[in-house]
């Protein structure tokens, strides 16, 4: 699927957390054969991802081994993007993890753990890449969330939660740096055939009941992700901010 092109991404410094990988990986592609300054970070050694996106774009991007959870880290790994790239422009929170857990198994380290990587570790970075989005007069904030929460899922209750608050966050941080010409939205995927999804959790039956709740009966790839992304980082949408945007098939309605 050919990604639709906005030349005002060429030459935009853009970082991503957990670009290495599943919608992450998918997201970094996309920017960079808009021609932006890609910078991601991950957990896991991405080198093999970095030499053929180089390979098949012509536009190598930075990757910097960081857990996000480590604020200082994370902080650090944008500021390394910044002397690398210039400022960020564009700042797409992704890295999330969806782990199954049952609600009387939680103890207060897994609540830690999981509210870190998915939200805490978001809000780090915004506060982090906003004083430089405000000084050049604006900028784009995208935070991948997911429709779970909007469903009610059961099985992943912290994961729901951090997703909740990732929507209050968005339209907060919205409103507050709107005046500085910087926008925030979201965005919530629905089941994406992901390459962990599949191996953990997606089986004929599965996969046969979510289509039942789809409008479009396609299961969803990680580069139906990407199409929206890019518009919402583009100055084609300079005028969506504060926005939940669902990228599910029709699962959900917002609105």
């Amino acid at each position: 699927m050919s990604a639709p092109v906005f030349p005002d991404l060429e030459g935009a410094s853009v970082f991503i957390t957990g670009g290495g990988s599943g919608i992450g990986a998918a997201l970094s592609e996309g920017f960079l054969r808009q021609g932006a300054k890609v910078a991601f970070v991950g957990q896991s050694d991405a080198s093999a991802f970095v030499d053929r996106m180089a390979a098949e774009t012509g536009n190598r991007p930075l990757f910097i081994k960081c857990d996000i959870t480590d604020t200082a880290a994370l902080k650090a790994a944008m500021d390394q993007t910044a002397s690398a790239h210039g400022p960020i422009t564009v700042l797409i929170n992704n890295a999330a993890n969806d782990k199954r857990h049952a609600t009387d198994e939680v103890d207060e380290a897994f609540w830690d753990w999981s509210i870190a990587i998915n939200l805490k570790a978001y809000f780090f970075a915004c506060q982090t890449v906003l004083p430089a989005m405000q000084a050049a007069g604006g900028g784009v904030i995208i935070n991948m969330s997911s429709v779970s929460y909007m469903m009610g899922n059961a099985g992943y209750p912290i994961y729901t939660t951090a997703n909740a608050g990732i929507t209050g966050m968005t339209r907060s941080l919205a409103r507050e740096f709107g005046p500085h010409g910087v926008r925030v939205n979201a965005l919530a995927p629905g089941w994406v055939m992901t390459e962990k999804q599949k191996e953990l959790w997606v089986t004929p039956e599965a996969l046969d009941e979510q289509l039942s709740r789809q409008c479009v009966k396609t299961p969803l790839e990680p580069c139906d992700m990407v199409g929206p992304v890019l518009f919402l980082a583009s100055d084609a949408s300079r005028a969506i901010t504060g926005q939940l945007i669902a990228a599910d098939g029709g699962v959900v309605v917002t609105g």
